[in-house]
């Protein structure tokens, strides 16, 4: 189908027009189409801001934008960089898989590069419509391939690059398995090479979620990226409506800057920026940290944690002087086992005649208290004990339930409850996969740490610091496992507290934990 495109007008600029060209192929594209190639166009605004954080002295330059889309990130960049007053020459190298996109691409190009002649620029670029991974992922070998002369690096890399995860069969994981631990977003993956493909002191800019900053599934990733990339440079967005507009973008989005490490830097920075939106995006308030203060450098998990004001500062030092944790303690958390649609004919309503075991559902947990049995969208409460059943019930013992996702817009990341034994007459009880629970696997959890544990986690104190590292919905068995714990006597006298006074509020958990920590 011959499409008809837009004209440049009258002393549009580049990024303009690549900006209104990327708005008309939206318009002819479903949401769900978009959704399924991952495909979120980057606001003009957002890209003016990117490429302001670049600047070089060079005469001629090499550009890289890896998931182009219309190039408005490309020549957001390549503007910037003409009105530094430096700029000879410029090579641009644009990759764009969609062959329904790649007219509209070719069409932005064409008329960046008549203006860039008529200002006496020299200009060569390159479509590719190959796969970005595929044709480079060898830039991710240790040892510098024949493939990647110094002709074939880049001194900016510029990139809102697809957002979807990756099945463990797909082509693109099976050549880059380095950097790969379970499922993996292609985003990653993006960085990860371009992260190879810079020149010396070459610097990247990335929008992506900011979902690489902890989580088991990136931490090989930022390993190698971390190792790699030295970050100078972190914007953060209060809301994702603002960011992309017109795109139902859950997760929460930054924008990463970085250069390639020359040499090791004792005194690294890290600018942390951050605004509300795109309104306010000239505006966005900035702090400098030690780098340290933001990377978790000592430890093999390399967590990024993102404060954006002096209350959460605080909370990361706090967390930082505990030397406890879940391990430590002996403590293990663990993934609910009961997949329901597997056990849908073992599933019950209520008690009947045979043994049964109550089954515990996300639902079934708010904060401090395990509510059971709750009829909620046909989800039976119930499960019967079974030869077939009895590999996915655990013991009924002493718990925390936490659930392991959110809703969007929960105030809380952290829901979590105490269980106690005597709830029920059951030998064993089932946890639906979407909880988490916690326990001790040799011995048992006392009412005091049950109770100072769910407390807490549902303190706001705790759903702070959480909120420092982790931009989704989902709460993460690995991240619990590692986070910073205060002593256990201080834990179980925060449950001895909760206990004498009878009150579970919320407000009252609050307080007490406040009492403890004293952060403003």
């Amino acid at each position: 189908m011959k499409i008809d495109l837009l004209h440049n007008q009258d002393n549009e600029s580049p990024t303009s027009f690549a900006q209104r060209l990327g708005a008309q192929y939206m318009s002819t594209t479903s949401n769900e189409a978009k959704k399924e190639k991952g495909q979120f166009f980057t606001p003009v605004e957002i890209a003016r801001f990117m490429s302001e954080q670049l600047s070089t002295e060079k005469e001629d330059i090499s550009v890289l934008d890896p998931g182009c889309g219309t190039c408005v990130l490309s020549c957001a960049l390549i503007e910037r960089l003409v009105q530094l007053c430096t700029v000879r020459s410029i090579r641009l190298v644009v990759y764009e898989t969609d062959s329904g996109v790649v007219a509209y691409t070719k069409r932005a190009l064409i008329y960046l590069a008549e203006t860039l002649k008529n200002q006496g620029i020299d200009f060569d670029y390159v479509v590719c419509e190959d796969d970005f991974i595929l044709q480079n992922y060898q830039a991710l070998n240790s040892s510098p391939s024949l493939l990647q002369k110094d002709a074939d690096k880049f001194d900016f890399i510029i990139s809102n690059p697809p957002y979807f995860k990756l099945t463990k069969d797909d082509s693109r994981i099976k050549v880059i398995q380095q950097i790969v631990d379970g499922q993996a977003n292609i985003y990653s993956l993006f960085m990860a090479i371009s992260a190879g493909l810079l020149n010396k002191s070459g610097e990247l800019i990335f929008i992506v979620p900011r979902s690489f900053a902890s989580g088991r599934y990136f931490r090989l990733f930022r390993e190698y990226f971390l190792g790699a990339i030295d970050i100078s440079f972190i914007h953060l967005f209060n809301t994702r409506k603002d960011t992309f507009a017109k795109d139902d973008v859950l997760q929460e989005t930054v924008i990463v800057k970085g250069f390639q490490r020359d040499e090791m830097i004792d005194d690294r920075r890290i600018c942390i920026s951050y605004s509300e939106g795109i309104t306010d995006l000239n505006a966005a308030r900035q702090k400098v940290y030690p780098y340290a203060d933001i990377v978790d450098t000592t430890s093999k998990d390399k967590i990024i944690h993102l404060p954006v004001n002096a209350r959460e500062e605080s909370i990361i030092r706090l967390f930082k002087s505990w030397n406890g944790s879940l391990n430590k303690y002996d403590i293990q958390i663990s993934t609910g086992p009961v997949v329901a649609f597997r056990m849908e004919n073992s599933l019950c309503d209520k008690p009947a005649a045979f043994d049964v075991a109550p089954l515990f559902w996300l639902h079934n947990v708010v904060k401090m208290l395990v509510d059971h049995p709750v009829e909620y969208k046909g989800k039976k409460q119930y499960i019967r004990i079974s030869a077939q059943t009895q590999r996915v019930l655990i013991p009924n013992r002493n718990y925390v339930f936490l659930r392991r996702f959110s809703a969007k817009d929960d105030k809380s990341r952290l829901i979590a409850a105490p269980y106690f034994c005597n709830k029920t007459n059951a030998r064993y009880i089932g946890v639906e996969n979407k909880l988490n629970y916690i326990y001790r696997p040799k011995g048992h959890l006392d009412r005091t740490e049950v109770i100072g544990i769910s407390a807490l986690l549902d303190s706001d104190l705790f759903d702070d610091y959480f909120r420092t590292f982790n931009g989704n919905v989902n709460v993460s068995a690995t991240e619990l496992r590692s986070m910073p714990l205060p002593d256990l006597e201080i834990i179980r006298s925060i449950g001895k507290k909760l206990i004498l006074k009878n009150n579970f509020s919320i407000e009252n958990v609050n307080e007490i934990v406040n009492n403890y920590f004293q952060i403003n």
